[in-house]
């Protein structure tokens, strides 16, 4: 029998990789089925996650994965920024040889998933590198601050990897940022953090304006299909 925390992190998971798209219905027969797990441990899960704010319940509609403006993306990147910055100092403060370890295990992965051009994968460990730094710094409140703002989730609703030469870019900040804990140079660490985390709001605001441009002409596709013969 999943437990409840184990349904939540893979539902989570689910969704932040896109797995479940923003909007889309989240139906607990078929997530039973899809999670071997009974019906009122998923509604347990599902509360959890509208907690968190990941996924929106409606009376007699059920649930959905909630749909983040763009507005609120860009205010929870800038937020997402100086609680990253605060836990960057704390690792480089903190990291033993075992963590600097892990983080270069990460990299090396992230690597591969580059070289193999697997995108999905090469996010879920971009996910895996800063949730570790994050237990590294061991600041308690701010690691669960960070987890409900749903960064993964802004990236694959707006497609922030798909900008040209991002993933390559992304990769060389990430290393910076383990060299700065390696070296335990907190100085060094808040910088690189900084450099990285300004460049994926950068991204996320190209995003959101090449979402915008494309709107209109999404609209006017439809139509015209809508009036084909």
């Amino acid at each position: 029998m999943r437990t409840t925390n184990d349904l939540c992190d893979r539902l989570r998971q689910a969704i932040v990789s896109g797995e479940f798209q923003p909007n889309e219905r989240l139906v607990e027969a078929d997530l039973a089925v899809r999670f071997g797990a009974g019906r009122t441990a998923i509604r347990a899960a599902l509360a959890v996650l509208d907690q968190e704010g990941l996924i929106v319940r409606e009376p007699h509609r059920g649930a959905r994965v909630r749909l983040i403006s763009a507005r609120e993306a860009l205010e929870i990147e800038q937020v997402r920024n100086a609680l990253e910055r605060l836990l960057a100092r704390s690792a480089a403060h903190r990291a033993t040889s075992s963590d600097v370890a892990d983080l270069r295990a990460i990299l090396a992965t992230m690597h591969e998933r580059l070289r193999d051009a697997d995108t999905l994968g090469y996010m879920q460990l971009n996910a895996q590198l800063h949730r570790r730094i994050w237990r590294i710094s061991d600041n308690q409140v701010a690691f669960k601050m960070l987890v409900t703002l749903k960064s993964q989730s802004i990236r694959s609703q707006y497609g922030t990897i798909l900008r040209p030469g991002r993933p390559e870019q992304s990769l060389r900040e990430h290393e910076a940022i383990a060299a700065a804990i390696a070296a335990h140079d907190s100085d060094a660490c808040d910088a690189a953090m900084a450099e990285h985390l300004g460049h994926v709001l950068e991204t996320l605001q190209w995003a959101i304006d090449s979402q915008e441009r494309e709107r209109p002409w999404a609209a006017l596709r439809e139509s015209v299909l809508r009036t084909q013969p």
